[in-house]
């Protein structure tokens, strides 16, 4: 990768760890605690094959059907990596196990709070907006309008306790119908909130193309919403990331490492600066090698990718342990690292004025690290 701008060839760990960091594609439901659903499940009673914490120490999703990727640039691995656990559990039923033990407003508020929490302490990160999903049938009682309010309640006290901003992304799920996304949308926009700053399309992307989806992003864009998407992570192909682009209207997108398949995309990503939020580490453990050397091609084409946690407390990563992969692995510049950290706040959803508040912050953070640590920048 390119030349080193600072004085000495790597980052300190310590240096990565502090430098301010704002993460903008993190469900929710991946950021619950081992030690927090373990108690949540004995209070519900909830009966698990395994102890909660061994089933989140053994999350594994297995790929989907390895014939869709035998031919792509970067080559897909086929079989099985060394590290995958006797008994897998995938994200999936693990999240849906999480959700099952969620009682009341005190348990959403909770989750929010313990999200931001680790966060902050384990990656200074400043700013991070979680993706919902829709209100479970045994939550009902609490609907769209008290299910939001008890996030941002989270997020209150986690802005009064570590100083940090944060907002919300409704997701979508995109194995259901256009109709039932446009019908979450409607809620978010009939009900608009401080802290609900966009929608984002997310599960399997094999399980429903982006275009299924156009009246409901179309609606989000009409009402000021920020609109991402999960894309071209899945399917092997870049045209669904046009897609989200011309179609949807996204201002962002998630993942994205198949658009390496189309040169031109690449091109147009490049001359764009459309924000990628990655993520080295997956629940599909023997994918792990392809997503870091697609990351590294990514930033050799000069695309603006930002590291994201994703799943933090299921995978498990932070977002420290993000910045540190694709700096220590992936070979990352320090200038590249720093100007990850900024697009971050650039790509956020805050409003104009807190992001430039925010921005600023970032800037002198960074520059205080850099005296810190004696990094000399050119």
């Amino acid at each position: 990768m390119g030349d080193e701008t600072t004085t000495g060839s790597a980052l300190p760990g310590a240096y990565l760890d502090r430098l301010p960091k704002a993460d903008l594609h993190c469900h929710l439901i991946g950021t619950v605690r081992a030690a927090t659903f373990a108690e949540l499940a004995r209070r519900e009673g909830l009966a698990l094959p395994d102890e909660p914490e061994r089933i989140f120490a053994d999350i594994n999703s297995l790929p989907p059907d390895p014939a869709l990727y035998r031919d792509t640039r970067i080559p897909v691995p086929q079989g099985r990596s060394a590290d995958e656990p006797a008994v897998s559990y995938s994200l999936f039923q693990a999240s849906n196990w999480v959700v099952d033990v969620l009682r009341d407003a005190d348990d959403l508020t909770r989750i929010v709070y313990e999200a931001f929490e680790d966060a902050h302490r384990s990656s200074s990160t400043r700013h991070l907006e979680l993706f919902f999903d829709g209100v479970p049938p045994h939550l009902e009682s609490l609907g769209y309008v008290g299910s939001v309010e008890a996030y941002a309640e989270g997020i209150r006290m986690a802005e009064r306790d570590f100083g940090m901003t944060g907002r919300m992304i409704q997701g979508i799920d995109r194995s259901r119908s256009g109709e039932h996304a446009l019908g979450l949308v409607r809620q978010v926009v009939d009900h608009p909130h401080e802290y609900v700053a966009g929608i984002g399309l997310d599960n399997l992307e094999t399980s429903g193309p982006p275009e299924r989806f156009a009246d409901a992003y179309r609606l989000a864009g009409e009402a000021g919403l920020g609109r991402t998407a999960h894309s071209s992570e899945h399917a092997p192909t870049a045209v669904n990331t046009v897609t989200c682009l011309d179609l949807l209207g996204c201002d962002r997108i998630d993942h994205g490492y198949y658009v390496l398949e189309d040169d031109e995309v690449v091109a147009r990503m490049r001359d764009e600066q459309v924000a990628f939020t990655v993520v080295s580490t997956t629940s599909r453990r023997s994918w792990r090698p392809w997503r870091r050397a697609s990351i590294e091609a990514m930033l050799d084409a000069g695309l603006r990718v930002i590291p994201a946690s994703d799943d933090p407390g299921m995978f498990p990563t932070t977002l420290a342990a993000e910045y540190r992969i694709v700096h220590e692995r992936i070979g990352a510049t320090a200038e590249q690292v720093r100007s990850m950290a900024l697009a971050g706040v650039d790509a956020s959803w805050l409003p104009p004025a807190e992001k430039a508040e925010l921005r600023g912050r970032f800037e002198s953070e960074i520059a205080a690290l850099d005296a810190e640590f004696g990094l000399a920048r050119s």
